[in-house]
């Protein structure tokens, strides 16, 4: 074919093999693991379950795992940092403090928490996991 320039067979063949010490190595080096975010989810959830993920001195990363759960009555987050949230699986209300209608969450929506913006759960499905990804971050 014309203007398609020819791969030796066996450069083709180290340059995998190649690819893959990279790649190993990068893996072995770092100590880096493959996990999935709806993997370990307990049956019985008593109450919510808050699972870090990762952390650093800017910023968490957690899971957030619920069945039927909600802020306790009269209680409100008020949080020292900001928090970016999105449902991954089930879903939710949530009330902002001053706010009238509660936003209502399903999957694939995220919502930015600023800082000490007063806010509670108000449920969550009953009859099914709700899956969170939230991250607590300083701006």
């Amino acid at each position: 074919m014309p203007g398609v320039p020819l791969i030796n067979p066996a450069d083709a063949v180290n340059r995998a093999a190649d690819l893959r010490r990279v790649f190993r190595y990068s893996f072995s080096e770092y100590n880096t693991t493959v996990s999935n975010i709806y993997s370990d989810i307990p049956k019985e959830l008593p109450d919510e379950l808050f699972e870090e993920i990762i952390q650093s001195s800017s910023f968490r990363l957690e899971r957030i795992i619920s069945k039927g759960h909600s802020t306790p009555k009269g209680e409100w987050y008020d949080q020292d940092k900001d928090e970016w949230v999105i449902l991954l699986k089930g879903s939710a209300g949530l009330l902002i403090e001053g706010e009238n209608e509660i936003v209502y969450l399903k999957p694939g929506d995220y919502i930015h928490l600023p800082a000490h913006l007063r806010h509670r759960v108000e449920w969550t499905a009953p009859g099914e996991e709700t899956v969170w990804l939230a991250l607590h971050y300083q701006t």
